[in-house]
């Protein structure tokens, strides 16, 4: 997963106050591995598509792409369901209530409050994470047991209460101390919470899910070509931050990602990526990856999140007072600041995110297209045929995770944060700026 992801994600478990299920295995469910060593790169006839499937996996794509489709807009609407049901079925009072009742310290009400509140969200959520993971069964997406499964999601469930807990009864706090401000402390405590988490994910949380090892330790040869690509990049990734993860154990899929800031920067490497990609395919996903580095995507992500999220604190403390205006007779719940009213912020948060998706989405999509761009210029030269290679590799990974060569445009705008396969896929095929004695966006050479 690119770092530009990542740190989306990030910064909306830190919104939603970490209050959703926290799943650390950053990384989609993979697909099917039909080749148990290296392959070669793909032709791709100018007549055809950049970007193809057979019939039976064109088949298996687009009904797979429903499923998801399915899961991905209808659990943000069912999440919105169940928040609004806990606030008008009065379940937060009665929950507020009965922490008073049973418990006497204030700050133990209080975690207790949440404690079980993330337990309520992640047990509303757990049927359609139950249903992803049947679909990734089924198409070959996965290959994890079900009690691996269930033990990822108990580790899921319990970093959300270890780390969500103290960080929304904190937050609570701010609103009882601060009730016409506290959206503005909320804002300003917004970006050290986001640095940090994507800091320690690679450190403390990505190991609780996944095993990893040195790349340099059975991949020497590609750590020495994945060099000469940091060699034109500049970035600061020596080989003792090349990292192998065992994706192998739960999924059949290939992926690469850089992850960290600081010096939890780091490139990582699926174990399934190295047995079925070539090396060069794999020089053109660091080189992607690097870029988001080189581009400066993560300041100026950081940036562009600092001014939004000011003016999304700002109006989502303005609907939580209003819900509470509007509604707080019904529901029994009389201020934001009380723990009950607090979810009314939550809410309105998730109201936010969901609205603001495609928003989010696109922004994304224009830092992976640069990306893109950068990542083909950076093998120029290192490889026989970057466009070749870049056109090979996303057909390898679209057949790796069934991506639908020709999704609906309303789904693309909505729910990618990608640009599709076959958008990236055609772009790399045209793309040779050396042509006729030029050069490139990023590098001269």
């Amino acid at each position: 997963m690119a770092i530009v992801r990542c740190l989306l994600r990030a910064s909306a478990l830190v919104v939603l106050l970490l209050i959703m299920v926290v799943s650390a295995d950053c990384q989609p469910s993979p697909a099917p591995q039909n080749q148990p060593g290296p392959v070669a790169a793909r032709p791709q006839p100018h007549s055809e598509q950049a970007y193809s499937l057979p019939p039976d996996k064109l088949a298996q794509a687009i009904a797979l792409n429903k499923i998801r489709v399915a899961l991905d807009i209808g659990g943000s609407l069912w999440g919105l369901i169940v928040l609004w049901f806990l606030l008008a079925s009065r379940t937060a009072v009665r929950l507020d209530g009965w922490t008073r009742e049973t418990m006497k310290p204030r700050w133990l009400q209080g975690l207790a409050f949440f404690a079980i509140l993330i337990v309520l969200l992640a047990l509303a959520n757990l049927p359609l994470d139950a249903i992803g993971q049947t679909a990734s069964l089924r198409y070959g997406i996965s290959v994890q047991g079900w009690p691996s499964w269930f033990g990822d999601q108990g580790k899921g469930l319990a970093v959300s209460i270890v780390i969500g807990v103290p960080i929304a009864l904190f937050f609570n706090w701010i609103v009882r101390k601060s009730p016409r401000r506290y959206w503005i402390w909320l804002w300003l405590l917004s970006l050290p919470l986001i640095l940090a988490s994507v800091f320690i994910s690679p450190l403390v949380i990505d190991p609780l899910f996944n095993k990893f090892e040195p790349l340099e330790k059975t991949h020497a040869g590609l750590v020495g070509k994945l060099e000469e690509v940091v060699g034109r990049t500049g970035t600061n990734i020596p080989p003792d931050r090349m990292f192998l993860m065992k994706a192998s154990e739960k999924s059949n899929g290939i992926n690469a990602y850089v992850t960290g800031v600081g010096s939890s920067k780091r490139f990582v490497m699926w174990d399934t990526t190295t047995d079925r990609m070539p090396d060069d395919e794999i020089m053109f996903i660091f080189g992607h990856e690097s870029g988001h580095y080189v581009l400066n995507h993560i300041p100026k992500m950081l940036a562009g999140l600092m001014v939004g999220l000011f003016f999304v604190f700002w109006a989502c403390a303005g609907l939580a007072e209003g819900m509470v205006r509007r509604f707080g007779e019904r529901w029994n719940v009389h201020a934001v600041a009380s723990r009950a009213g607090f979810l009314t912020l939550f809410f309105a948060l998730s109201i936010a995110g969901f609205v603001l998706t495609p928003l989010a989405n696109t922004v994304s999509c224009h830092f992976e297209h640069e990306a893109d761009i950068y990542g083909q210029e950076a093998i120029h030269g290192l490889v026989a045929d970057p466009q070749r290679t870049a056109v090979s590799s996303f057909n390898h990974l679209g057949e790796a995770w069934l991506d639908d060569p020709n999704p609906n445009a309303f789904i693309e705008f909505w729910s990618y944060s990608h640009p599709s396969v076959q958008r990236r896929a055609e772009f790399a095929r045209h793309y040779d700026p050396w042509a006729n004695g030029g050069h490139g966006r990023f590098f001269a050479k």
